[in-house]
């Protein structure tokens, strides 16, 4: 639905932010796209929603490259969106429901229809119960929760998500790789994230970006597994793949898949032992 072509992107001050970026977003339902501070994953995004245009190369929409007039970028950020890392740049109203419905209001929707949507975005963060909570009460995660069903209410067809994660507590970042999970049955989710444990988990195919540059691509299961390229990158390995590669156990994808091979694992070994002395 997304593809990046050949882009090149540099500022007026002569920095060259990115360089020859060839991405395909079909790739599957959740892409990562990670690299260190200043690896060009920022601009990447600025560049797939059109608020900055490329120096080079283009960015294809459904096999069609985007325009930068009004009127298409207009049409193009109802199906294509973005929620930043800080999620107070992205409230303007005191209440919830109105924050939600910001966007919605703008494009004339009917207060009935609005009505609809913003229930469904509410819910489909697990904060429909935040809805008539003024926003400065909220905390950290769930300005987070809101800024995406603000996003999520204008009906997309690709989110792209920075940092989702970043100043979250563990159980708000359990919360919140559930809601990206779960996006991802009817959405294709874009995923820059420095959580490498979040990224090998929850993502299908990952781009790795290094000083402006493509520098590997795959699947999560092969990339985390390449220390050298990691390294260069100035990445950390995700703890399930260190256990792996450290300790000689299976690679699992997630927590789950761990303590069932430990059990399972744990029950071989009894079965094992001769009780007969």
């Amino acid at each position: 639905m997304i593809k990046v072509e050949n882009l090149g992107y540099q500022y007026e001050d002569g920095t060259i932010a990115l360089k020859n970026i060839h991405m395909d977003f079909n790739n599957g339902n959740i892409i990562g796209i990670i690299g260190a501070n200043g690896s060009g994953k920022s601009t990447l995004f600025l560049n797939i929603l059109g608020i900055l245009k490329p120096s080079r190369g283009q960015i294809k929409y459904k096999n069609k490259p985007i325009k930068y007039n009004k009127k298409f970028l207009r049409e193009y950020r109802k199906k294509v969106n973005m929620v930043f890392q800080d999620p107070d740049k992205q409230l303007f109203y005191s209440r919830v429901y109105d924050d939600v419905a910001f966007s919605l209001r703008n494009l004339d929707f009917s207060e009935k229809e609005i009505k609809i949507r913003v229930k469904n975005a509410l819910k489909k963060v697990k904060g429909y119960h935040l809805k008539d909570k003024p926003t400065h009460f909220l905390s950290y995660g769930q300005k987070k929760q809101v800024a995406i069903a603000g996003v999520l209410a204008m009906d997309l067809e690709i989110i792209l998500l920075d940092e989702p994660t970043s100043g979250l507590d563990p159980y708000t970042t359990r919360q919140m790789k559930e809601i990206i999970k779960h996006l991802s049955y009817e959405k294709k989710v874009v995923l820059s994230s420095h959580d490498m444990d979040l990224i090998y988990e929850v993502c299908d195919y990952i781009y790795i970006l290094g000083k402006g540059e493509l520098v590997g691509e795959g699947l999560p299961e092969e990339i985390f597994l390449k220390k050298e390229l990691l390294n260069n990158a100035n990445l950390e390995r995700p703890w399930l793949v260190k256990i792996h590669q450290e300790l000689g156990l299976p690679l699992c994808r997630n927590e789950d898949q761990l303590l069932s091979l430990s059990k399972s694992m744990k029950g071989d070994i009894y079965e094992k032992r001769d009780y007969s002395s």
